[in-house]
């Protein structure tokens, strides 16, 4: 999970802070030393570390802090405010044209991910913002890429224009004509990319952009490299003046690093973060929530927007009135089961909640054949075997696990998993929230069946 060890190295200082009650100037400086350490272990730029603990030492030596009721609040509350300013101080959208269509090219290194990550982009506009985008494929360089590209733009039902193997500025050009001709409001260029900055890259490059003239200079860049997405990103913008960034595998990297490091360095806002492989886990960046995910205060907001891109809304109500029933069936588990896979890891959900530590789903996987498995044992339950699980006595677990190819282990294991869910509905619909860090406690080391 990105920021993990900055998350836990930063949480240790504060829990000294607060451990201290009335604070010292030198307790102060003892605590940004630690951030500066944690800071460094997590490959942020050395230049930016100086920074930014210099900026926070200033404001939490003032004696409006120190002599505060709550001293160590008050500092966590400047890390937060520098952090959130250090990744851009709020969400920045893409610049949409006034005269459609609006077009945006993709630029990067070979690995990044532009190929997936336009698509992923793509989609996303589609989805959440109404657009009718293309692809483009003028990468001419890498082979496969154009069959990538229409493999991926089918999955997204977005259109992708291609002339094969012909010049890349030409190809641009005419993919901008076939947008205006079809009523595509949206223009994603896929460009070549190499294995590292070179100068014949960069001059085809800035050709296109003087060919089509794009709103948007868009860098997609691995997080995982570290430092060097930075040097990348810094070489990019000198070359092309990049409008923004989208970070990929953010969810792979533990340490975060280049999202801290970017903004400040090149001037330009993180507007996207790729947070898993599949083609809709893709993030708008707000810094804000990225900040509180860092600080351990989790990132509600996001969790939310999961849950209502995720869950149809007619089905949550139904599932409502049947939770205050106390009438939730194996049938309503599978289904929420389902729904919950959509939303992503567990351990990615735990991090947006406040005041939980990820690692309490940390044994909790994601199992495709064990949904399956689920799936099939239900299916092969009688109506009114799913209705009133108590039903199932050993004869008829074992015509379930004949009908469904499992063992009636598989059986008994799934009824203690719905037991347990049965339990946590309780609690949170009894408004006894305070419990659920027991409740996903409980959880630590299960199988699940999503």
């Amino acid at each position: 999970m990105a920021f993990e060890g900055l998350t836990e190295k930063l949480s240790a200082a504060f829990k000294k802070l607060r451990g201290k009650g009335r604070l010292t100037e030198a307790d102060v400086k003892e605590a940004m030393k630690e951030i500066r350490m944690a800071l460094l272990e997590a490959d942020v730029n050395f230049k930016i570390v100086k920074q930014f603990v210099a900026g926070v030492t200033e404001r939490a030596i003032g004696s409006d802090v120190l002599e505060s009721l709550t001293p160590a609040q008050m500092i966590i509350k400047i890390v937060n405010e520098e952090l959130i300013a250090l990744m851009g101080g709020e969400s920045t959208k893409l610049t949409i044209s006034p005269k459609p269509p609006t077009v945006v090219m993709l630029v990067g290194l070979n690995g990044a991910g532009k190929t997936t990550n336009g698509a992923k982009l793509a989609g996303f506009m589609k989805k959440h913002n109404g657009k009718r985008p293309l692809l483009v494929a003028c990468d001419t360089f890498r082979p496969a890429a154009i069959t990538q590209l229409e493999v991926v733009g089918s999955q997204v039902d977005v259109p992708v224009f291609q002339m094969g193997l012909g010049d890349p500025v030409e190809i641009a050009k005419a993919g901008i004509e076939h947008a205006r001709r079809h009523g595509n409001d949206m223009v994603f260029v896929d460009t070549a990319g190499r294995l590292h900055v070179d100068e014949e890259l960069m001059d085809q490059l800035k050709e296109m952009k003087a060919a089509i003239q794009p709103d948007e200079i868009l860098l997609i860049v691995d997080a995982m490299i570290g430092q060097d997405a930075v040097n990348a990103a810094k070489a990019f913008d000198e070359a092309l003046d990049i409008t923004g960034v989208m970070l990929t595998k953010l969810d792979g990297d533990a340490r975060g690093g280049a999202a801290l490091s970017i903004k400040a360095v090149t001037g330009k806002p993180i507007k996207f973060a790729g947070v898993g492989e599949k083609l809709d886990q893709i993030e708008v960046f707000h810094p804000d929530r990225m900040a509180s995910r860092i600080l351990g205060m989790g990132d509600m907001l996001s969790l939310i927007e999961k849950a209502q891109q995720s869950f149809d809304m007619q089905k949550a109500a139904e599932l409502e009135q049947k939770l205050r029933k106390n009438k939730f069936t194996l049938s309503d588990f599978y289904e929420q089961l389902c729904q919950v896979r959509q939303m992503g890891s567990l351990t990615d959900l735990a991090g947006m909640l406040p005041g939980m530590n990820p690692k309490a789903l940390e044994g909790a996987s994601v199992d495709e054949k064990a949904l399956s498995r689920t799936e099939a044992i239900i299916l092969s339950m009688t109506p009114q075997e799913r209705e009133n699980p108590s039903l199932l006595n050993n004869s008829r677990k074992k015509r379930i696990a004949a009908g469904s190819g499992t063992q009636v282990v598989d059986i008994n294991r799934l009824l203690k998993q719905f037991d347990l869910m049965q339990q946590m509905t309780k609690h949170f619909t009894g408004g006894k929230m305070k419990r659920k860090a027991g409740m996903f406690g409980r959880m630590k080391g299960m199988k699940f069946p999503f």
